[in-house]
């Protein structure tokens, strides 16, 4: 019975083709939107997530935060070597420790000149940080006890000071000082966040001493690694419990620092993402609606169409639930047509963005089975209304209609 059901309604369907179509249409466009959103908040939260792993391994980052002492606020960081070298020392959760303070500024060779982030390191940033030297050498223990005036370019900023010349053993110059390039960064590539090749290093105490002189070791930032992803809490915990001791905060006062982990951003980035996916899934899931209201019409205007013909086979020994059964098919195999069209658009419309834009998009399969069956329950829920009009139809009045 299904099937006979099924055959009369595809030659229906086929008998108003150009309509059908553009019934399936607002379907098509509804399931299409939900796939494609979910397939973008996949492929975000992936890249994303690979981004924050590119930083480095089991992170923890330490920022300074302004506190009120005495009435006096804290202009500058509270961050100091002396804390790193702390967190190194006592934190047995910890394998290893950076600091750097960064700022902008421009920097002038004499092939050009170009504005960048220009940081001061210590020795174990490229450890944590998982950057490497492509050419020339890094800074020696001597250079940066001395404060030498040195650097080391990433690949952005040595393309747009020398080009395709060699930049190793060349000077730039920031501010009133000229600096002695003694080698490249290997590239390490941009992500969302930066440009990672954008920048040029020098020891934190050059950076200190000339380019934004600080009191007392002080650093923006400190950067610790855990030893294994399992250690992260505990070396959190470790890390604010010495800094507390060495900042001397006493119990109930609130920290002068902010010590946050890779998950706690990458928790962050994901409360974001999935509050907008669930902005645009709302979205998406009212132009499904508006597509079943337009099942819903079209069936409608069906109904009263085909008055006649569904007296004729009323006539002939056809019960009202074949006539419901035959209406249920038809609204099903509009909304399944349209679902399946839908999936087939946002598949390609993916490969289009990701060729385009170069974003990353992952079609999930579990999101196109249940846009399909969201399309399916669509037409069902849409039809009912349609069906139980026209089985319902006196016989008798329906052969008289004109």
């Amino acid at each position: 019975m299904i099937l006979t059901s099924l055959r009369i309604a595809l030659a229906a369907l086929n008998a108003q083709r150009l309509r059908s179509m553009l019934t399936a249409l607002g379907i098509m466009i509804g399931t299409a939107s939900v796939v494609l959103v979910v397939a973008l908040g996949t492929g975000a939260r992936e890249r994303i997530g690979a981004e924050i792993s590119n930083i480095g391994n089991n992170l923890i980052f330490v920022f300074s935060q302004s506190s009120a002492r005495s009435g006096a606020r804290l202009a500058q960081s509270n961050l100091t070597e002396g804390d790193a070298d702390s967190i190194r020392l006592d934190a047995p959760a910890v394998s290893a420790v950076t600091v750097w303070s960064t700022l902008k500024a421009r920097v002038h060779s004499e092939y050009g000149h170009h504005r960048t982030g220009v940081m001061g390191i210590d020795s174990y940033y490229f450890s944590v940080r998982g950057f490497s030297i492509g050419k020339g050498r890094t800074f020696s223990v001597s250079e940066e006890r001395s404060k030498a005036k040195v650097v080391l370019l990433g690949k952005s900023v040595k393309k747009e000071l020398f080009g395709d010349e060699p930049a190793t053993g060349h000077f730039v110059r920031i501010g009133p000082h000229a600096y002695r390039v003694i080698g490249e960064l290997a590239e390490k590539g941009r992500s969302s966040f930066e440009d990672q090749d954008d920048r040029l290093l020098m020891p934190i105490s050059t950076w200190r001493a000339r380019v934004s002189p600080a009191r007392g070791r002080r650093v923006q930032l400190i950067m610790a690694s855990a030893r294994t992803t399992a250690h992260t809490a505990q070396a959190q915990k470790q890390v604010t419990e010495i800094l507390r001791q060495r900042h001397r905060l006493r119990a109930g006062e609130p920290d002068d620092f902010i010590v946050r982990t890779q998950d706690g951003f990458r928790k962050a980035q994901n409360e974001i993402l999935d509050l907008v996916t669930n902005l645009l899934l709302s979205v998406a899931i009212v132009s499904l609606f508006v597509g079943g209201v337009g099942v819903m019409n079209i069936m409608l205007v069906g109904v009263a169409e085909r008055t006649r013909e569904i007296g004729v086979r009323m006539a002939i020994g056809a019960r009202p639930g074949d006539i419901l059964l035959q209406f249920m098919c038809e609204a099903a195999l509009l909304t399944s047509l349209g679902g399946l069209l839908g999936v087939l658009s946002a598949g390609a419309l993916s490969i289009l963005l990701q060729l385009t834009i170069g974003w990353s998009m992952k079609l999930d399969m579990l999101a196109v089975s249940i846009a399909i069956g969201t399309s399916l329950v669509v037409g069902l829920v849409f039809g009912i209304l349609p069906a139980r009009r026209a089985a319902r139809l006196d016989p008798i009045a329906a052969l008289r209609h004109e």
